[in-house]
């Protein structure tokens, strides 16, 4: 699905990622840099930023658990190494049962562990420790799933995370920017409603796109 504005500020996730990657221009360069790309959208954005930088691409997995009934609606997210993060304002006002929530975070899991093999193709993860991560996205609307891959990233103790997002609701924008260590946002909107509305060009971003994008930035 295309946005249906035709006045959006960013013509497509690659734009994004160029003006993105002009705010970061300060880390362009260094060695001890990994771009970290939250799939499927946050890849074409963040190839982008990992050409400008001069610095090396991985995916880093998140999955949303969507609500029962409303799968867009995200009660909460898992993410690699185990972790859950639960919205639990949410959850309490939508009165999902915990039973759901064990069902629907299974399920993610196997998806996230299918994603991992495929993306990666048999290679091992990037470097983080001790690295400056940078983690991308499309956009940002409840935060879930960046919040979760924030949570999964500490544990593998980067010198320091910075999330790098076109576009983000205002109060989603607070909660991010007072988890990571950076937060770059151009766009923080009052009115928002949903990421795509800040594109003109915002369709899917296949598996196949993903794997190319990966492929393209390790033999760079």
């Amino acid at each position: 699905m295309t946005s249906r504005r035709t006045d959006s500020p960013y013509r497509d996730r690659a734009q994004a990622g160029e003006e993105l990657a002009r705010a970061l221009a300060g880390y362009g360069g260094r060695s001890d840099l990994s771009i970290l790309a939250l799939p499927r959208g946050g890849v074409p954005v963040a190839f982008e930023i990992a050409r400008a930088l001069h610095a090396p691409l991985d995916v880093y997995l998140v999955r949303k658990l969507g609500a029962p009934g409303e799968e867009e609606l995200a009660i909460g997210a898992v993410a690699s190494g185990g972790v859950r993060v639960l919205n639990a304002d949410i959850v309490r006002q939508l009165g999902v049962p915990e039973e759901w929530i064990a069902s629907v975070s299974r399920r993610e899991i196997s998806e996230l562990d299918r994603r991992q093999r495929l993306y990666r193709q048999g290679r091992g993860p990037l470097e983080v420790a001790g690295r400056i991560a940078i983690l991308v996205d499309d956009g940002l609307a409840t935060g879930a799933t960046m919040k979760a891959a924030i949570a999964s990233l500490r544990q593998l103790q980067p010198a320091e995370i910075v999330v790098a997002v076109p576009v983000a609701a205002r109060s989603t924008a607070r909660e991010i920017a007072a988890l990571a260590d950076r937060f770059v946002c151009p766009l923080q909107p009052e009115g928002f409603r949903a990421v795509g509305e800040w594109y003109v060009e915002f369709p899917q971003t296949s598996d196949e796109e993903v794997t190319d994008f990966i492929d393209r930035s390790s033999r760079r």
